[in-house]
């Protein structure tokens, strides 16, 4: 999935004639993209791979294994490294009323609540069976959202200590303002969707509020014209 991207990746298609290439015009936001890759994927397994994430062939099989010998797992990802192979935050609990932005901490166990999509591998047919991530996230939110149908299906969740996944960070990340305000979105859309319309509500504003007498201006405005990341914020695909 190319979204939106300015860096010339789109260049590499010559190069990779049995690679499917799928473009869209500006960054749509990552569900959407996810989306679009689910839609078209054949095989019966999906790894999800962040552009700022390496992987090596030999931990995308060790993964694939797990997924073929443990019908118990739903969901498995190598272990997220730095550039010195140092763990990356990966898992974090649940968000709740009382604890909306549980913090992301590097794995210390096998089974996990909830880990990163930067680099996951699920089985197609229960991606199939969901039909798509809630689009109402933009870049943030939907890791969580399949997640947490996964463990409402009661499969589990597991990181692979043996495999690991290397993170570059600063390579095609959002940030600043759009960022804030697109977690801040995406954590509201997850309670609003998981606890009720009013705790929904009540993260929104609570944000927005936050945010307002921090004095992020930029960040007030994007929450309140509910700008997520999705092909619509302002300078899209930059």
């Amino acid at each position: 999935m190319d979204n939106g991207s300015t860096d010339g990746s789109a260049d590499l298609e010559s190069s990779y004639p049995d690679v499917r290439f799928i473009r869209v015009p500006r960054n749509f936001g990552r569900t959407k993209a996810l989306n679009l890759g689910i839609r078209s994927a054949e095989g019966e397994f999906v790894l999800f791979l962040h552009a700022d994430v390496e992987i090596a062939p030999d931990a995308v099989t060790q993964l694939a294994s797990v997924l073929e010998n443990r019908s118990e797992v739903g969901a498995v990802a190598p272990l997220l490294v730095n550039e010195d192979g140092h763990p990356e935050p990966q898992v974090t609990a649940m968000p709740k009323p009382s604890a909306p932005h549980p913090a992301w901490e590097p794995s210390g166990q096998a089974e996990a609540d909830c880990v990163s999509g930067a680099a996951l591998m699920v089985r197609s047919f229960f991606l199939k069976a969901l039909r798509q991530i809630d689009e109402r996230y933009g870049d943030y939110g939907g890791d969580l959202e399949l997640c947490a149908q996964m463990r409402r299906a009661g499969k589990k969740i597991l990181v692979l200590s043996s495999a690991r996944a290397v993170h570059h960070p600063g390579v095609a990340e959002t940030t600043g303002s759009q960022a804030a305000a697109d977690r801040a979105i995406g954590t509201a859309v997850y309670l609003g969707k998981h606890f009720g319309f009013l705790t929904g509500l009540r993260s929104r504003i609570s944000s927005t509020l936050g945010a307002l007498f921090g004095f992020r201006l930029g960040e007030v405005r994007l929450l309140l014209a509910n700008q997520k990341v999705d092909g619509n914020q302002k300078n899209a695909g930059k």
